[in-house]
């Protein structure tokens, strides 16, 4: 048995956002090494096929992560837990500035950032004793490309907002994870033909050779669970796509 599955096992794992792609990924890891989990996300369908296919120690929940009150009540209902992850966000959306009404761009920030902050603001007095939180964010805060401003703005803030809630919450511990380019259903509004050319392309220009999967980032939130040292950090996960 390794040090991480004695630290996770007998221990409760909320995931907002961990019915597909890196949350997912998140959930199977900490459910290999002996966690229980639930999965929340705001499509009921998703829910059930997450359940589905997680197995037993898995509860759903349906919430819309952009409503207080909704986010409010959904802790009220999982009660006392140990871990929550945040990797909720609407598809990607990327273009310039001037072509972005205001509306797009808060949009952009409502569930990534503002249901981060409800969501922790909301989880906090739940979480036991020697709990966590780790947030999502990317590599666009560092490396952004053009037409990605609002997204380097919500990855900028929350990384912001980690560093304050390591402050405000402690002995909780809050980190965040900065992934680079992976490959996960966030991508799926472009054609398979452009995504994939976007993944060969991508994948080739980094020194690791290859994009991230969900499975390589997992495993980073499952290590900032458990390992009782680490608050405050941003990790960045990205196949060194910052030194390129």
């Amino acid at each position: 048995m390794t040090i991480a599955s004695m630290k996770l096992r007998h221990q409760h794992v909320v995931l907002l956002g961990g019915t597909s792609g890196i949350g997912l990924a998140t959930a199977e890891a900490a459910l290999a090494v002996g966690a229980s989990v639930s999965v929340v996300s705001s499509r009921s369908e998703r829910v059930a096929k997450a359940v589905a296919r997680l197995g037993d120690r898995v509860k759903g929940y349906t919430a819309d992560l952009s409503n207080e009150s909704a986010v409010r009540a959904l802790f009220g209902q999982i009660g006392a837990f140990d871990h929550l992850v945040y990797s909720a966000g609407d598809s990607l959306r990327t273009g310039a500035l001037a072509d972005m009404d205001l509306a797009t761009v808060r949009q952009i920030f409502e569930v990534r950032v503002f249901g981060a902050i409800a969501a922790v603001k909301h989880a906090a007095p739940y979480l036991r004793p020697g709990g966590s939180v780790v947030l999502t964010s990317g590599i666009a805060s560092l490396r952004p490309q053009k037409g990605w401003a609002g997204l380097a703005g919500v990855c900028s803030a929350n990384e912001g907002l980690t560093r304050a809630l390591a402050v405000e919450l402690a002995p909780i511990r809050v980190n965040l994870v900065s992934p680079g380019l992976v490959r996960t259903p966030l991508w799926d509004d472009l054609p398979e033909l452009e995504r994939e050319a976007l993944y060969a392309a991508s994948g080739a220009a980094l020194p690791v050779g290859r994009v991230g999967e969900a499975e390589d980032l997992a495993q980073t939130y499952v290590y900032l669970m458990t390992n009782r040292y680490a608050t405050g950090q941003t990790i960045i996960v990205d196949g060194g796509g910052v030194l390129v």
